[in-house]
């Protein structure tokens, strides 16, 4: 192959579970003719796409006969397909399909977080049928979820729990098989747009928005609405699935101090929303003590008090003790003004590590890794990517997001002695 690529799509299909036909409480899953032909379609335009990946959420696993429909179709066209139902029997959950074309499974793992939203994830370690690069057969991580839908503010934490819940997974994997450093792609619908926490998480640890990267769209303000891949029961049109792509050369935060800040950074969101300063948001977080520090029974409590904590799905006692041993730098047991700034209102530390980083990946080596470059992205239909929706869309409420990689020699991080 003089040119090798692979192809990934990600696609929520909207299970027929959740399609509204009206106002009323009526189902596209009432009606067999309804969901049989909307779902045919999708297939037809699956099979059309041929991508060598295919992540689909939303799939109906609690109906037989539409799950054989995709199993004979995907199968027949030569993929190998991975299905796991959300837990709980909620009647969806995720399908993975990898063309044997391109990829050997060398491992499928399926991944319950058993938490507030009954999400799951899939991860599949494949091994490309020809060599991509120097004449090796490439390996790679693929990973597809669906997170939970923000249906208010304190969901931020969850959702935010699910991410660092699958990186840590995949790092678990990946040092219990002792496997080398290699791509890892993260498919799926993330339920939150680029200005979110999640979107900024994922960033921090070094992943890359494949259709931003194939745009040139930057993370900032300006950028952060040119593209949608979805309108919600709401009426609201955002931007929700994505195709994460980090190469083995990127050096990373460690995960833990990667959802410190991420936590930290949710804790200032909510002060600022409750309109105060620094100043005032120190106060609060102090609470009724006259001492001039926070200590940690008035720091629970604030937490408690902006709904991060004192629910099934908020932070957990040892998550709020992590946070505050971080803060509490000098271990003295209260957190002084100049701590607050430094670690929750004016991360300066965030800088420190960043600059670390950047020195650490200018330690290289001769080119010995292998990752991907991404070539092309699309959105299907069309319009989505003008950031607007066509009303004479009908195949689901998300869009069709696909992205080529061609593989490339990377170099590889010079290990540093201390």
């Amino acid at each position: 192959m003089a040119d090798p690529c692979i192809s990934c799509t990600t696609f929520n299909i909207l299970a027929p579970i959740y399609k509204r036909l009206d106002k009323e409480s009526s189902r596209e899953s009432d009606y067999r003719a309804y969901w049989l032909s909307r779902n045919q379609k999708i297939l037809d335009r699956l099979l059309s796409d041929r991508s060598s990946i295919i992540c689909l959420q939303e799939f109906w696993v609690g109906n037989e006969e539409l799950v054989q429909i995709y199993e004979k179709g995907l199968g027949d066209a030569g993929y190998i397909n991975f299905k796991l139902a959300r837990t709980n029997n909620r009647g969806d959950g995720l399908l993975t399909a990898v063309h044997k074309d391109y990829f050997k499974v060398l491992d499928y793992q399926s991944f319950l977080f058993n938490d507030f939203g009954d999400r799951v994830a899939q991860l599949l370690h494949v091994e490309s049928v020809v060599p991509l690069t120097r004449n090796v057969k490439q390996e790679f991580l693929i990973v597809n979820t669906h997170l939970l839908f923000p249906h208010n503010a304190s969901l931020s934490i969850v959702r935010l729990r699910q991410v660092y819940n699958i990186l840590q997974y995949v790092e678990s994997y990946q040092k219990e098989n002792k496997l080398k450093p290699m791509p890892i792609i993260l498919c799926g619908d993330w339920n939150g747009s680029k200005r979110g926490h999640v979107y900024k998480f994922l960033r921090s640890q070094g992943f890359v928005s494949s259709y931003d990267a194939a745009h040139q769209y930057t993370d900032s303000d300006a950028d952060a609405h040119k593209w949608v891949s979805h309108r919600n029961h709401r009426g609201n049109i955002c931007g929700v699935d994505f195709i994460w792509l980090l190469n083995p050369i990127k050096k990373r935060k460690p995960l833990r101090w990667s959802w410190n800040e991420a936590v930290f950074s949710i804790i200032k969101y909510h002060l600022c929303e409750a309109s105060l300063n620094e100043n005032g948001a120190f106060v609060f977080l102090k609470g009724d003590s006259h001492d001039d520090f926070i200590t940690y029974s008035a720091f629970c409590e604030a937490l408690h008090q902006v709904g991060l904590t004192g629910h099934p799905h908020g932070l957990s006692p040892e998550a709020t003790l992590d946070l505050w041993m971080q803060i509490d730098s000098d271990r003295n047991g209260v957190i002084g003004y100049s701590e607050f700034l430094q670690w929750i209102w004016n991360p300066a530390w965030l800088n420190q590590i960043e600059e670390d980083i950047e020195q650490d990946e200018r330690k290289v080596t001769e080119d010995q890794g292998f990752g991907f470059n991404v070539k092309n992205a699309d959105l299907f239909p069309r319009e989505v990517e003008k950031g607007t929706w066509p009303e004479n869309y009908s195949l689901s409420d998300h869009a069709r997001l696909t992205v080529v990689f061609s593989p490339v020699r990377l170099p590889c991080i010079q290990p540093i002695c201390l």
